[in-house]
């Protein structure tokens, strides 16, 4: 995760020395999530089908070659809008190979009866990954350049694509009779899987309960974080700003090492939607409020409950996902909790270019409360 985030600090700062485009930093954000939204269902199929080991392998690969690709443009002085175009497309699809054959190798690692623990521990080095990657990123910039940085963080990558080789996990190492291969069918896969899950509350319930926290919010306000800074008299490159932009990975590794050493926060749907409502309540807080103090409390708030609700979404749907098609129903909950994201900006950016982005955020996360009521109201004691 730290590797994934070191890249899009250094190439990030590339696209802005070279192109200074508003438009390539979009298409930025879209080629990231997009993938997900179009192929998270598809992954999760060939990982119920194929070993998910060789899958992530795939996707480490991928982000291999990508991270090699700017640096080897930038070295050359090559580099142009298109090839910021492939570069950007191809990291977002070694996501796409990476997330949901993960979370169906972690079920392969530790079984349900510690897959909570598994999940928020996986969640919580996510975010750990996150808060340290601008530091060493920019440190990488700093100390060895852009394309030395960025050959530098291809490195970062081997460790796992190693480990994997060889790791006792996965199809052969399952107990019991494994369950009849499915074809793998692309865009039908979702359309089938959508029907599967009917009939199963709970995924449905924590599908729809990730789909929305991403249409409506995602991290977009994370790429507006600037002007929330400027607006609260910290608009200028310093501390002040950089604890805006940690404070809720901050938030979310404190809420992983308390709730993993107390054992705290069992796995309910109830529980995991109303953490869900408390995550938004207090984003909207931070979208109304004027002080710098109380924003950077709230916004490490919201990072404790996003990780706590998250894990504990994803936790139920591996739970009751029925085993023959346990890849399938984690790549149709990713397709909702990330693939969505595409659109916060839409919710959150576009709105608040109209009416602002403090409203536009508040409104955004009303919404989601409005939806977290009515799962609430129909979710089972």
């Amino acid at each position: 995760m730290m590797a994934d985030s070191i890249e899009h600090v250094i190439s990030y700062w590339v696209m802005h020395e070279r192109f200074a485009s508003p438009a390539l930093g979009g298409f930025a954000v879209i080629s990231h999530w997009v993938p997900f939204l179009l192929f998270s269902v598809w992954s999760g199929a060939l990982a119920d089908r194929f070993d998910p080991r060789r899958l992530i392998q795939i996707g480490m690969g991928l982000f291999m070659v990508a991270s090699a690709g700017w640096a080897v443009l930038v070295v050359t002085d090559t580099l142009q809008m298109w090839h910021a175009m492939v570069l950007l497309t191809l990291h977002g699809m070694a996501g796409v190979f990476w997330s949901p054959p993960s979370q169906v190798l972690i079920h392969d690692i530790v079984g349900r009866e510690d897959l909570q623990s598994a999940v928020r521990l996986n969640a919580t080095a996510r975010w750990l990954g996150l808060l340290g990657a601008p530091a060493v990123g920019a440190g990488f910039l700093l100390a060895f350049g852009a394309a030395r940085g960025l050959a530098l963080n291809v490195l970062l990558y081997l460790p796992l694509l190693l480990w994997l080789w060889k790791a006792p996990y996965g199809p052969r190492f399952r107990q019991g009779e494994a369950p009849p291969p499915r074809a793998v069918r692309g865009l039908a896969d979702i359309v089938e899987t959508i029907r599967d899950i009917r009939s199963h509350p709970t995924l449905v319930s924590m599908t729809l309960l990730a789909g929305g926290a991403s249409l409506f919010v995602g991290n977009a306000y994370q790429a507006q974080m600037p002007a929330y800074a400027a607006d609260l008299g910290h608009g200028h490159m310093d501390f002040t700003y950089s604890a805006l932009l940690a404070a809720d990975a901050a938030g979310a590794l404190v809420a992983g090492i308390l709730l993993e050493s107390r054992g705290l926060l069992q796995p309910r749907v109830r529980t995991a939607i109303v953490l869900a409502m408390i995550w938004a309540a207090v984003i909207a807080g931070f979208a109304l409020s004027n002080f710098f103090v109380l924003a950077l409390v709230l916004l490490f708030a919201a990072g404790f409950t996003e990780l706590s609700f998250s894990a504990m979404a994803q936790t139920l749907v591996q739970l009751n996902a029925p085993s023959a098609i346990r890849g399938r129903v984690i790549g149709l909950y990713n397709m909702s909790g990330l693939g969505l994201r595409a659109f916060a900006g839409v919710t959150v950016g576009l709105l608040g270019g109209v009416i602002g982005i403090h409203g536009s955020l508040a409104i955004s996360a009303g919404l989601f409360l409005v939806l977290g009521a009515v799962l609430l109201t129909r979710a089972r004691p």
